[in-house]
């Protein structure tokens, strides 16, 4: 009785390990929704990434809401950003990652902000974003805040709305070889 009791602990502390290093698809769409740029009484911090975990290129996977992008036109009062898909291990609860876009210039980035989640059937998600302009010296101008915060409903697009800038996120669960079967390619995506 003693052994079936110690197999019952060790199957609940591996179930609940397995849980813990769960593999998602994380597919995030920063947009501006006017053409009015609201800077911030600040400029970005040196500090933006605040220790976060940055995404690297051999997480990056290929992008699977092209169809709302093409939507997101300076024709229907959008302008895209930032868009990039990414595979998030997660070895607890909740991570917190670096995303940029654009060359960088003295450790910014024309788009740069962290993603903290919560990793959960429904993810609390916060974001912390600058829209940055860059003087001629390749120096800091100014910069526009995006940060809030959002539940996400794992498989779904969930819009986030902050004033003139907005974000659509889906985070899906993966398999367990997740790192393997994930599409590279919108080719492999297709097949």
């Amino acid at each position: 009785m003693r052994y079936l009791v110690h197999l019952a602990l060790l199957l609940t502390l591996c179930s609940t390990q397995a849980l813990a290093n769960d593999t998602q698809l994380v597919e995030l769409i920063v947009f501006r929704q006017s053409s009015e740029t609201i800077p911030s009484s600040q400029v970005a911090p040196d500090s933006w990434a605040n220790g976060a975990t940055p995404v690297t290129s051999e997480m990056l996977r290929s992008t699977h809401l092209d169809h709302l992008v093409k939507k997101l036109t300076p024709a229907n009062g959008y302008q895209v950003l930032l868009h990039k898909a990414w595979l998030q291990t997660s070895n607890g609860p909740s991570v917190q990652v670096a995303v940029t876009e654009g060359a960088e210039s003295f450790a910014h980035y024309p788009v740069e902000g962290t993603v903290a989640m919560e990793l959960e059937r429904t993810s609390q998600v916060q974001m912390d974003f600058w829209i940055n302009q860059f003087n001629p010296d390749a120096t800091l101008l100014s910069s526009e805040r995006f940060k809030q915060s959002a539940l996400v409903a794992n498989d779904q697009v969930t819009f986030i709305d902050h004033g003139t800038l907005g974000a659509l996120i889906r985070i899906q669960a993966q398999g367990n070889n997740a790192a393997d079967s994930a599409p590279n390619s919108a080719s492999e995506y297709m097949e």
